[in-house]
């Protein structure tokens, strides 16, 4: 796990989501455990008490389970339910604001339509 901390948001946080991209690119897949409270603050430098509340939140979402004396590991349908969340936050809350700048940009849906394959063109011949 590869981590660059910024200030814009708490190192819990970032944490967190970095985790949450994890289980979403299918790195961490169900049952998979995750590294250790004492791991993570070694290799990041960072409060174990950081580690532990970014852990702590991924619980109360049902995306990984504590087991006791062993560790935390990855829940089955963690992906599907966090995949679920993630669009419907992306509708709600991205959209509306991409839309909006592709108005005042006066870009048209053809040449969107037009971008995004060119995009898919690219990623096909890598």
């Amino acid at each position: 796990m590869s981590v660059n901390w910024h200030d814009q948001s708490p190192i819990y946080r970032q944490l967190k989501e970095k985790v949450q991209a994890m289980i979403l690119d299918g790195v961490l897949k169900p049952g998979d455990a995750l590294p250790s409270v004492r791991q993570i603050a070694a290799d990041y430098q960072i409060n174990p008490i950081t580690v532990s509340k970014a852990y702590q939140e991924l619980v109360d979402e049902s995306l990984v389970e504590k087991r006791r004396g062993i560790g935390m590991y990855v829940t089955e349908g963690a992906s599907d339910k966090l995949l679920a969340t993630e669009r419907q936050r992306f509708i709600e809350e991205e959209w509306p604001a991409m839309l909006d700048r592709i108005r005042r940009l006066g870009i048209g849906a053809d040449e969107l339509l037009a971008q995004m394959k060119r995009g898919q063109t690219k990623g096909d011949e890598s």
